[in-house]
């Protein structure tokens, strides 16, 4: 199983909007970058990410899966190169992990989130992965 951050501005699309989704969770769209895209298509079934508010809360809120691995984005045009997974919610986070939190661990220090800081799909490393369980209050 692989890690990721899946990023989204919770006023276009919130946890709790993928919460209420359910089991057949999300499409994932609206992806227009390039190394973004390649991390989509790395996904596979069963890849579990983490779900970041952007914007103003910057903040990790919950914990998605991968449902369906990637296709055409049904949001772009016709024969473009973007594509969406299926992602549904697992479970929120007890506690809410700040941008401010992550920056704060020394662990993290490497995180995609603080080095492409724009990247909207990024890797997170197993050792991440299980810090951040870990301070969101969730087991790994």
């Amino acid at each position: 199983m692989a890690y990721w951050l899946v990023k989204s501005e919770p006023s276009t699309w919130s946890w709790d909007d993928q919460v209420k989704r359910g089991a057949k969770g999300e499409p994932w769209t609206g992806v227009r970058n390039h190394t973004a895209k390649l991390n989509l298509m790395k996904m596979k079934v069963g890849d579990r990410a983490f779900f970041y508010h952007s914007v103003d809360e910057k903040r990790i809120v919950g914990i998605v899966e991968v449902a369906r691995g990637h296709y055409p984005d049904p949001t772009a045009e016709p024969g473009s190169p973007w594509v969406v997974v299926d992602v549904r919610a697992v479970e929120p986070l007890k506690t809410p992990v700040t941008l401010a939190d992550v920056k704060a661990e020394k662990s993290l220090a490497e995180m995609a989130l603080l080095k492409q800081s724009r990247l909207s799909v990024q890797p997170v490393t197993a050792a991440e992965w299980k810090t951040l369980c870990r301070m969101g209050g969730v087991k790994s």
